[in-house]
């Protein structure tokens, strides 16, 4: 499984990219790898507001429904619309093309409990 070392990561496994106080967010390897093939994902909409750790969207796959959760609080400022007609990024490329969305902090604090890219390799040791 890639963990790159320049993101930060949920224990729900999504990714998150910092870049002044816009995130990028998107769901890791280890997800999407467990989800199986996407075949819908439902985005926020741009404009929406998103509160840290709560559902924001939804990721279909051949198997099931699950929820997709905010790595920050903020205001979504873009979505990847690529999404929309090829879902499958997100496996093929998931801390690429298959990023979600965007997202302008309201608090750069809510950094400080998402986990590096070492300690997200001991949540997936910790999984099994």
């Amino acid at each position: 499984m890639k963990i790159p070392e320049d993101l930060k990561y949920t224990k729900n496994h999504e990714w998150v990219r910092v870049e002044g106080d816009v995130v990028t967010e998107g769901i890791t390897d280890y997800a999407q790898h467990e989800l199986s093939d996407v075949v819908y994902i439902d985005l926020p909409k741009v404009g929406s507001t998103l509160t840290k750790g709560e559902p924001c969207g939804t990721i279909e796959t051949v198997k099931a429904v699950s929820d997709l959760y905010a790595g920050v609080s903020g205001e979504v400022t873009e979505i990847n619309e690529e999404l929309n007609t090829s879902p499958q990024l997100a496996n093929e490329d998931p801390y690429g093309k298959g990023w979600m969305f965007k997202v302008k902090m309201g608090d750069a604090g809510d950094l400080s409990d998402l986990l590096d890219a070492p300690a997200y390799e001991s949540l997936m040791k910790e999984a099994g």
